[in-house]
């Protein structure tokens, strides 16, 4: 892969992907984690922009549906990952520029990114979008504070390798947005009686099942709209059409209540991804340090660290018991 700036390696974390997209400046949207991939999964959160989905990569793992070189990639944004470590901002870009729904606003440089670029091929699109500065100190600055420098030479090369692609429906059909293919895959049709998440949901599932038993990596994450907006709106709609019809006052106040808690709890939920993020980026190795000192001195060190060991040998022996 060509060389255009370090780029960090991105935690499969909802609060990180929702921030990452904030930083670009788009509007309107957040991620949520899938903990399954049940039916009725999103029913709660519709409508949905695109999944990201996480997954070990194996190398030449063939497409299992064509890959479109045609004249669609003019309508498509797709761009092939020419660096190490953009798959996750690749992914999610890809989805943003391929949604067109009110609800989101892509901003200034996501929008420049596009009219940019739509007109060239998808290598060209690459090498554009990963000499954006804006994009990657974006997607730098979401990178996990570590406390030690670790040689890539000495990394093992059985050490497994994750990827990040996304699914998104563009004109009636079911694309899988993987960086590293030649192009978008198409999976089919949409029919009109059907909603995409209910066609796409069989293809994840079949792309799990490839795996051997026993494999567990995965990650499955959802672009929605801005749950905080929707509630806001819902609730206005709701006093808007009691006001005009006269409704129950009691089963409106129920409602205007339950809405305002899960505007709350959005709330809620936005502070802790911020916290989260300020504490992966702080540095404390500094704490660490002068608290192993303090402790040296104050001859706690060794005690602590006998009464450790006991603890952890007599876990042990408790397992080896059952």
């Amino acid at each position: 892969m060509e060389s255009a700036g370090n780029w960090c390696l991105i935690e499969s974390d909802p609060g990180v992907f929702t921030q990452l997209i904030k930083t670009f400046g788009v509007k309107g949207v957040q991620v949520e984690e899938m903990w399954t991939i049940d039916e009725g999964i999103f029913e709660n959160l519709r409508p949905v922009h695109g999944l990201i989905f996480l997954f070990k990569y194996v190398q030449h793992d063939e497409p299992s549906s064509p890959v479109v070189t045609d004249e669609r990639l003019q309508k498509i944004y797709f761009a092939k990952q020419v660096i190490n470590n953009a798959c996750a901002t690749q992914a999610v870009v890809s989805l943003l520029l391929n949604c067109n729904h009110p609800d989101v606003d892509l901003g200034p440089e996501l929008t420049k990114l596009k009219e940019f670029s739509m007109s060239f091929d998808p290598k060209m699109r690459g090498l554009t979008l990963s000499n954006s500065q804006t994009i990657r100190a974006a997607h730098n600055s979401m990178a996990q504070q570590t406390l030690f420098e670790i040689d890539p030479k000495m990394a093992s090369k059985d050490e497994d390798t994750y990827h990040f692609i996304g699914y998104t429906e563009i004109d009636g059909r079911i694309y899988e947005l993987d960086g590293l293919k030649e192009g978008p895959i198409d999976h089919g049709p949409v029919s009109a009686e059907q909603d995409w998440l209910d066609v796409v949901r069989p293809i994840i599932i079949r792309r799990i099942n490839a795996y051997i038993d026993g494999e567990i990596h995965f990650s499955l994450m959802a672009i929605v709209s801005d749950r905080k907006m929707i509630y806001e709106r819902q609730m206005d709609e709701l006093l808007n059409e009691n006001h005009v019809l006269g409704m129950e006052t009691d089963d409106v106040e129920n409602e205007v209540r339950r809405l305002k808690l899960l505007i709350e709890y959005e709330d809620a939920k936005m502070d802790k991804y911020k916290q989260d993020m300020i504490r992966r980026r702080h540095n404390y190795l500094p704490f660490i340090i002068t608290l192993l000192k303090i402790l040296a001195e104050e001859k706690k060190l060794v005690p602590l660290y006998e009464k450790m060991k006991e603890r952890l040998v007599k876990k042990k022996e408790k397992k080896l018991k059952v």
